[in-house]
């Protein structure tokens, strides 16, 4: 099978998509001649003209008004917002209009489009474009949050959110977007709500998200050179989010780990958790653990940046210490 990267593969799914279906359009700030800062939506107004690839003015509340006025009268709008951190300037449009356009007109209104933006730190950006705000929008009833983990993810994912009725954030992280993966060239969609075992375990249960999925893979390497075998989860989608799959693999190990880049507080790493604690305590041999990033802005200090985000040598003493009987908090 062929490899290509995460950019490369959002870019194959929009284009297939705008090809299947003229009501898929692109709208933002530089889509068009310059691809966006990441350059992955580069060439898509070549083939598909200004009509449908639409620039913006550095208007973020204003296009995401546009986006879903248009969702709500018969088109498909994929809204791509620069930075994952501009979400605030969106809050209104996405969670008290799209979100509850279909509940509030009694199942009469729909708004079916896609936010695709980023998250994720160490890319030396500062406080104010570094941020994974994805636990915000995961809690608004009404829409649906995807995280891939690769460029097979990303394509699938992104599929199925423009075909989905309901309106979806994705969230990529940006350091992979030259990461390669192997991906099919024949279509291929990627159901919400589904899990993936990356790696199978039975000592421990490793659960990431986005990025941190590489991370909990590196960590399940350096344990499996010390025997300790550790099953590595990608749930995908946080919104939905595929209880059946974790509930089953902590049930198997009986020890869990859940690690995502953003805050710990009141975060991701907190309600897969308590869900687990909930629903298969008396399988459990130790309290589930999480980490997350530290609750501070993120530094713009190389060293300090590293810090923050949890690393595979955190992630794998905190399962040694774990399989050890140690009751710890990590952090």
């Amino acid at each position: 099978m062929r490899e290509i990267t995460l950019s490369q593969a959002v870019n194959e799914a929009l284009a297939e998509e705008m090809r299947r279906d003229d009501t898929v359009f692109i709208i933002g700030e530089d889509v068009a001649e310059a691809g966006t800062p990441f350059k992955v939506l580069s060439g898509l107004v070549e083939e598909f003209g200004t009509g449908r690839v639409v620039d913006t003015p550095i208007a973020e509340p204003g296009f995401m008004g546009l986006a879903v006025g248009a969702a709500m009268t018969g088109t498909r709008p994929v809204v791509d917002l620069m930075f994952g951190d501009f979400l605030y300037l969106i809050m209104d449009q996405l969670c008290n209009q799209a979100a509850k356009t279909h509940y509030m007109s009694g199942g009469k209104m729909r708004a079916p489009l896609v936010v695709r933006t980023n998250l994720g730190a160490t890319r030396r950006s500062a406080a104010q474009h570094s941020q994974s705000l994805h636990a915000l929008v995961a809690h608004i009833p009404g829409l649906k949050v995807a995280l891939p983990s690769s460029a097979y993810e990303a394509k699938g994912l992104m599929k199925t959110a423009i075909r989905d009725n309901n309106p979806v954030v994705i969230f990529e992280d940006k350091l992979m977007y030259n990461d390669k993966a192997p991906v099919p060239e024949e279509e291929f969609l990627i159901p919400f709500g589904e899990a993936n075992i990356k790696r199978p375990g039975t000592d421990i249960t490793l659960i990431g998200t986005s990025s941190m999925v590489q991370v909990c893979e590196k960590a399940a390497e350096i344990l499996s050179c010390e025997g300790i075998e550790a099953e590595v989860i990608d749930p995908r989608t946080i919104v939905p989010l595929d209880e059946a799959t974790l509930l089953a693999s902590a049930k198997k190990t009986s020890r869990v780990i859940v690690v995502d880049e953003g805050h710990q507080s009141y975060g991701v790493t907190g309600e897969i958790a308590s869900r687990i604690n909930e629903k298969a305590f008396y399988h459990l041999d130790a309290p589930v653990l999480r980490m997350g990033a530290m609750d501070v802005p993120v530094p713009f200090s190389p060293a300090l940046e590293d810090l923050t985000v949890p690393t595979p040598e955190a992630v794998a003493e905190a399962a040694r210490r774990l399989m050890s009987g140690e009751m710890i908090h990590a952090a």
